[in-house]
């Protein structure tokens, strides 16, 4: 499938990027079925390798939906093609944000969502810039729409993120000002950010920094667990709060 992000402005004139995504594992709920998560790999991943982690975890009443992103040259590696959501040029705080591989991402997400049943609730997830497009997309939600201005068309009751950091940060404060209910939909939306304080490719300070401008934002329900040792990937200790977590907000059953 296909998405195209909105037109943006080049230097021979205005283009339109189409992203063509990669092949989707879905993992069954092996009890009722309470809820559906999408979850995002990280940079060069794709959707099978987690699938096969989250069908190990203790959490039947889930269904999880694991894409593969788009293979697009990557900035940060001279244009050299790998799977990922969006463009990186740069791992630092000064990064341009490549909103319109966002966008594109997000849409994806949100059409994976949106034929679920209405009485499921939807989550978003994921792993470094996995974990970012699924900030993003949360912050889509309490927005009412994408960085194009198009309206998002699902509603999230969860967001996950795990050793990522929050995109477009900079301008999310001007961006939620003057959006109405926005205020309420932040408070009201619960986030778990989860990193390692020995991650060498996305630096802790990212997730710390992240979580302290969500709430800052009006996010009321943020959750922010550290782990002293843990690099770039993920452990039992880290994947045991998450199924907490997700079981204690999204009122899972168990069975």
């Amino acid at each position: 499938m296909s998405f195209t992000g909105p037109s943006m402005g080049s230097v021979a004139g205005t283009a339109r990027r189409a992203f063509e995504f990669g092949q989707t594992y879905v993992v069954k709920p092996k009890g009722k079925h309470q809820a559906t998560i999408v979850w995002l790999h990280g940079l060069g991943d794709n959707g099978s390798s987690w699938s096969n982690l989250l069908e190990t975890l203790p959490l039947p009443n889930i269904k999880w939906i694991c894409p593969t992103a788009p293979q697009r040259p990557i900035t940060l590696f001279g244009g050299f093609p790998s799977t990922a959501w969006f463009d990186v040029n740069d791992l630092s705080e000064n990064a341009i944000d490549d909103e319109e591989g966002l966008d594109a991402s997000a849409a994806y997400v949100a059409s994976l969502l949106a034929t679920e049943p209405p009485h499921i609730k939807l989550g978003v997830g994921g792993f470094s810039m996995g974990a970012a497009t699924s900030l993003y997309s949360a912050t889509c939600v309490v927005l009412g729409k994408y960085g194009n201005g198009n309206s998002y068309p699902v509603n999230l009751s969860a967001a996950v993120g795990l050793s990522g950091w929050l995109p477009c940060a900079k301008t999310l404060t001007s961006k939620l000002e003057g959006v109405e209910g926005a205020a309420s939909h932040a408070a009201s939306l619960p986030i778990l950010l989860c990193h390692g304080k020995g991650d060498d490719v996305v630096p802790y300070k990212f997730g710390d920094k992240s979580s302290q401008k969500l709430r800052s934002c009006g996010f009321q329900d943020v959750a922010f667990k550290s782990y002293t040792a843990l690099g770039h990937y993920t452990i039992p200790e880290e994947m045991d709060e998450v199924c907490a977590w997700l079981t204690s907000k999204l009122g899972l059953e168990g069975k």
